[in-house]
């Protein structure tokens, strides 16, 4: 098991695994919001690449937000857990999606503002996140990349459970995941440092390299 320090050392470890995408034009590197975004911004300057955010809200069970029946992204996608979600009645999914969806408005008017909206028509679009637990965020992003346009879609993380690595890899292009564990505890657990990124991190890291 290998321990991070933190997201910027995980990125530099998962940008060694993507070095035959370096002097790819057509590379686009996508970090999910919010943890997403520090990995994402280290393998971007490895990779000579931009770097540009995707914001995917998951969907947490009522009395257990930590897990997920399914996630929602830009443009009206929604990805279900049917397995998960059919433990809900329709009225429980309706309100979760309903405030999920004003909080991803919301961070898609903050992140864009002043940007225009995500096109990735023709692109290779590497979609960074911080580790996958059930998949589904990673999931929904890879659709909404898809619809955003996207010739090849790259999923890249640090560490992932076994059975999300086996889900992706039969939706996107490409999985790259640098420690699947059978044994997989939660992703906190491959990090020391493991805060919460803040809005004021992503404007910041989005600003520095624009």
């Amino acid at each position: 098991m290998t321990t991070y320090r933190d997201r910027a050392d995980a990125g530099r470890m998962l940008a060694d695994r993507l070095t035959g995408l370096i002097g790819d034009p057509d590379v686009i590197v996508l970090g999910l919001v919010r943890g997403g975004v520090p990995v994402a911004q280290v393998v971007a300057e490895r990779l000579s690449a931009p770097l540009d955010v995707l914001v995917i809200r998951k969907l947490g069970m009522p009395w257990a937000r930590e897990v997920a029946f399914g996630a929602l992204g830009p443009g009206g996608v929604q990805v279900l857990n049917e397995h998960v979600a059919s433990r809900l009645d329709a009225d429980d999914i309706a309100d979760t999606v309903r405030r999920e969806q004003a909080e991803l408005d919301r961070r898609e008017q903050l992140y864009r503002a002043g940007r225009p909206p995500l096109d990735l028509t023709g692109r290779t679009a590497v979609i960074v996140d911080d580790g996958l637990a059930t998949g589904a965020t990673a999931r929904a992003a890879v659709e909404v990349a898809r619809r955003l346009g996207a010739r090849r879609v790259v999923v890249a993380v640090p560490v992932g459970s076994q059975e999300a690595y086996e889900m992706l890899s039969a939706e996107a292009d490409q999985v790259i995941c640098a420690q699947h564990p059978v044994e997989f505890i939660a992703v906190s657990a491959y990090y020391e440092d493991f805060h919460e990124v803040t809005d004021e991190e992503v404007t910041d890291t989005l600003t520095a390299t624009a």
